[in-house]
């Protein structure tokens, strides 16, 4: 069970006669495991950008009342968790910015944003209101803060998506259009995004050269669909076209859909979609999630077979894993921990008692499954350790004769710059420890990661077509003044 703070959920809507608001809200409900942080959506009717947006689950942010003040015919929304910027919810999306002829800033709220759980506004149909939502991080804003300063845009406390859609604003503001202001701003962008930018009129689509996070464009009675995930199609009835292609940008207007590429494309999209991030239900690169996740499972019982008498997952991202493990060697698989599924982000601070209590809160062993036998526990990756140092507690506390703990991934030995809230290099466990020191410290049977060969062989890809630079170290896109941050393990 993963403990890295997760990326964040894009979705777009363009279709005249749709109700784009509860479009975007079942889109986002579907890709609420990216991100449980605050949820937005704006709208665009031909003369104004509408926004709602708030700190919470997308259940928790919108009700009837405010999915019947979001009208239009084009529509982005926004799950988050924060990478850049922090807790607050000036930081939530979409994010708004005038891109008329006015240097005045859209105002969220009042002076004291960080007070307020949630935000309604509509733009004027002359400041030329866009709006952006953002999937991935920029790991150097250098670029762009000198771009910012320049148009005389205080770019203090600002997010990198904040910059993005401020910069966007700045160059329309001189008199370029949409279009040609993202074409300008492109090459400022250093690091990993999928972005969705909508006008009155307009919905666009960029993503970075690598395709580090994922995009896709979808249909739907004559209009399209534009998300971070093919899951959230099913529940709304759209049908996948193909993936927005790295270094691409994709206008939607009255005249349709048309596509430019506006750089080079490197295809590298980041490993550890299929490692953790995407659900089991979405198809990244032509490959189903699920059927991904169980080849490693299959080929980590080929690498390190065990006698056991039963494995189980930690739920819920290394159950396909567990499944072909035990499959393959022909062991019981059993639900041996049970999640509360209702834990989320929440805004009460938990006792003290509670707190020390940990991963007891998320996950509780089941003793008939566990008690008196050879366990093997399956799980996706291992970050600091302290999570999966408490479930192998908890299994022989629970009875357990062995507890061999089993990753589906190599060791995590370097930070994610691209999106993925890790913690520095010095707290990732692999980084510092060998894996005889990690079994020790996990206090289990015996440990063992998936082999890095064995991983890329599971996806059924070349090592080309990906990022795995939270194994190897290697980035794929400049880390620029972050690289001091890495060392080589």
């Amino acid at each position: 069970m993963l403990t890295l703070g997760e990326k964040c959920a894009v979705f777009g809507v363009y279709g005249k006669g749709f109700d784009v608001a509860r479009l975007s809200f079942f889109g986002l409900f579907a890709l609420q495991h990216r991100g449980q942080e605050s949820s937005g959506i704006a709208t665009g009717n031909g003369e104004t950008v509408c926004l709602h947006k708030g700190m919470g689950l997308v259940s928790q942010v919108f009700n009837e009342d405010v999915m019947e003040s979001l009208k239009g015919h084009i529509a982005v929304g926004h799950n988050r968790y924060s990478t850049t910027g922090g807790s607050k919810v000036k930081h939530a999306q979409p994010m708004l910015a005038a891109g008329a002829r006015s240097l005045q800033r859209i105002v969220y709220d009042d002076a004291n944003p960080s007070l307020h759980d949630s935000v309604s506004l509509c733009s004027t149909p002359d400041d030329g209101a866009i709006a952006l939502v953002h999937n991935g991080n920029l790991p150097s804003t250098t670029v762009l803060l000198e771009f910012l300063k320049e148009k005389g845009v205080d770019s203090s406390e600002f997010s990198d998506s904040r910059m993005i859609v401020e910069a966007i604003a700045a160059s329309m503001r001189e008199g370029v259009g949409l279009e040609g202001a993202i074409k300008n701003i492109y090459p400022l962008l250093t690091g990993a995004f999928s972005i969705l930018i909508m006008s009155k009129d307009k919905l666009i689509a960029i993503r970075d050269v690598c395709g580090i996070r994922p995009l896709s464009i979808a249909s739907l009675n004559g209009g399209y669909i534009i998300a971070s995930e093919t899951c959230a199609y099913p529940p709304i009835g759209a049908v996948y076209l193909r993936d927005v292609a790295p270094g691409e940008m994709v206008v939607i207007d009255e005249g349709g859909i048309h596509a430019q590429e506006l750089a080079t494309p490197n295809p590298k999209l980041d490993i550890f979609e299929f490692v953790y991030f995407a659900r089991p239900d979405s198809e990244l690169l032509g490959k189903s999630v699920y059927e991904v996740r169980r080849n490693f499972g299959v080929q980590l019982a080929k690498e390190y077979p065990l006698e056991a008498d039963v494995v189980i997952p930690v739920p819920e991202t290394a159950i396909a894993s567990a499944i072909g493990y035990a499959q393959t060697l022909g062991i019981p698989f059993e639900m041996g921990l049970t999640k509360n599924r209702y834990i989320h982000r929440t805004f009460i601070t938990p006792e003290q008692h509670i707190r020390e209590q940990g991963v007891k809160a998320k996950l509780t062993p089941i003793p008939e499954v566990v008690r008196g036998k050879r366990v093997v526990v399956f799980d996706d990756s291992i970050v600091r350790g302290t999570t999966s140092r408490q479930i192998v507690k908890m299994l022989f506390e629970a009875g357990a004769k062995e507890v061999h703990f089993l990753v589906a991934s190599p060791p995590v030995k370097y930070p994610d710059f691209y999106g993925i809230d890790t913690p520095r290099q010095s707290d990732l466990i692999a980084a510092t420890k060998s894996v005889e020191e990690m079994q020790a410290y996990l206090g289990a049977t015996s440990l063992r990661f998936l082999s890095y060969e064995g991983m890329i062989k599971a996806t059924g890809l070349p090592e080309g077509r990906f990022c795995t630079s939270c194994f190897t170290g290697v980035y794929p896109i400049d880390i620029k003044e972050r690289a001091k941050e890495v060392k080589k393990v």
